[in-house]
């Protein structure tokens, strides 16, 4: 390698990046990968507290995914303990959640992803930004931009008593009922988002679809991966947020396999890198093979894209509706990765749909909550799972018979993700990258490769060692030098 390019730190996501592009003599990309230099650590310093403390402690994983670590907890304690919650709190939970789905997938669309689009890579600096995207789509837009997530949001902080750090879910339900003044607010509110999503799908169709560039892209080699999809499912097979089965299809869309969350270790293994924090996931009836593609392969993909191609339909019609349109335009299963931002919004319009559903249903704002679950009869044990908006997230918490936590694990959707994503930042280098030619730009479109998964790093953090390429001298006391420790990236998977 004669040569080393460095993107430090990468830019809209949550929690911390860097990627090292490697290249030949030429000056062409022979490999890349993406980097994640922090470590979090939850799975350890969780062993030894009260089970029931988790909802909470979760919740702070990171700032952008608390809703869905939040019920992915609880869900797992649900099954600890044994314990059923009442209708009135799963649909309570299942408003905040779909709430939470909805501003979060515009959150990535208009302010982390947007960009890309309507200021394009080889903008200035300052304009990459949501900036970039209100002197675009103009000064009404940008306010619904900006009111619309700010509704759903405070909707989200009066049912869970706050937006960012949720403190109302309980083992067996919710901590208080639905007051009068909330569901009205949410009944009030449903048909401006639903109408914001379909405005938003319309902006995307004008704006992406409807620009040569981006079309060009978007169907590209460059940015796509061939391997297997995992999502939820729910009983008819339709993309399920909460409460449904797993299902992973290899990328002709033959089912491999359909699976309670409980049953996950059968089918997921997780894999450690001594370049990244990042575990890695894989598909264990096909092993891992590296960074490799195709049906052999056991990487998967989860997220967005990956829950409508494993699914039959919709929950909703006019999210149906786009989900065919997608399908119709890209063809099925869909492997284009910067189609994630499409099948986020057509996600954002079913969540939108479900919070009207939600918001009318008689039995939101019964008064019965909770059903307090029984203390333990001995050491227990349990698994929960939702989508989050990033993809599947499990926890998984065994106890002793005193209710004190003796090992978790979480997987979640950055880690299914992590080694598909290297493939993406791998091939979208080697497409971009040529005879040593680099600018602003051009890393710029590069780093779409992985904002389209729309990675929370914090959350996929748990692997030690993790060193990254880093040189550590050590100087005694009269400042000479007495050891100096080098860590490279591998090549052997490149």
């Amino acid at each position: 390698m004669t040569r080393r390019i460095t993107i430090d730190p990468i830019t809209r996501l949550e929690g911390h990046g860097k990627i090292e592009i490697l290249l030949d003599e030429q000056g062409n990309a022979a490999s890349a990968y993406l980097q994640v230099p922090e470590l979090r650590g939850f799975e350890r310093f969780c062993v030894g507290r009260p089970a029931e403390e988790m909802p909470q402690l979760t919740a702070h994983v990171c700032g952008v995914c608390p809703a869905a670590h939040h019920l992915a907890s609880v869900r797992a304690l649900d099954a600890l303990y044994g314990v059923t919650p009442p209708v009135a709190a799963r649909r309570a939970q299942a408003l905040y959640y779909h709430l939470f789905v909805f501003e979060d997938h515009l959150l990535h669309y208009w302010y982390m992803g947007g960009p890309d689009f309507y200021a394009g890579p080889r903008a200035p600096a300052p304009m990459r930004s949501l900036l970039g995207v209100l002197a675009r789509v103009g000064q009404d837009l940008g306010k619904r931009i900006l009111s619309v997530r700010k509704e759903a949001r405070d909707l989200m902080a009066a049912l869970a008593g706050r937006t960012i750090h949720p403190v109302f879910a309980l083992p067996g339900g919710i901590a208080r009922p639905v007051d009068a003044e909330t569901v009205r607010r949410a009944r009030e509110a449903a048909p401006r988002l639903v109408q914001f999503a379909v405005d938003t799908l319309e902006s995307f169709r004008a704006a992406v679809l409807g620009n040569d560039e981006y079309a060009r892209a978007i169907s590209s080699e460059v940015f796509r991966v061939r391997c297997h999809s995992m999502g939820m499912v729910d009983e008819a097979g339709r993309v399920a947020f909460l409460d449904g089965r797993v299902r992973v299809i290899d990328p002709a869309g033959k089912e491999l396999a359909l699976f309670e969350p409980r049953d996950y270790l059968a089918h997921v293994a997780e894999r450690v890198e001594p370049w990244t924090y990042a575990k890695l996931t894989f598909l264990k009836a096909r092993g891992w093979k590296g960074f490799t593609e195709g049906s052999e392969s056991g990487l998967y993909r989860v997220g967005p894209l990956a829950r409508l191609n494993v699914a039959t339909a919709m929950a909703t019609p006019r999210a149906e509706a786009e989900r065919q349109r997608l399908f119709e335009t890209l063809g099925w299963p869909a492997h284009q990765t910067l189609a994630f931002h499409w099948a986020r919004l057509v996600e954002a319009l079913q969540a939108a749909e479900l919070i009207q559903l939600l918001a009318d249903d008689p039995d939101l704002g019964e008064a019965e909550v909770r059903n307090v679950p029984a203390p333990l009869a001995g050491p227990s044990e349990g698994v929960g799972a939702v989508e989050a908006p990033r993809g599947t997230l499990f926890h998984h918490y065994a106890t002793d018979a005193d209710g004190m936590l003796t090992a978790v694990n979480l997987v979640v959707a950055s880690q299914h993700n992590a080694a598909p994503v290297q493939i993406s930042v791998r091939k979208a280098a080697r497409g971009l990258v040529k005879a040593g030619k680099v600018d602003a730009g051009l890393l710029n479109l590069l780093e779409m490769a992985f904002r389209a998964y729309d990675p929370c790093n914090a959350c996929a953090s748990h692997a030690l060692p993790g060193e990254l390429p880093l040189v550590v001298t050590v100087r005694g006391p009269d400042g000479a030098v007495r050891d100096v420790i080098r860590r490279r990236v591998r090549e052997d998977d490149a």
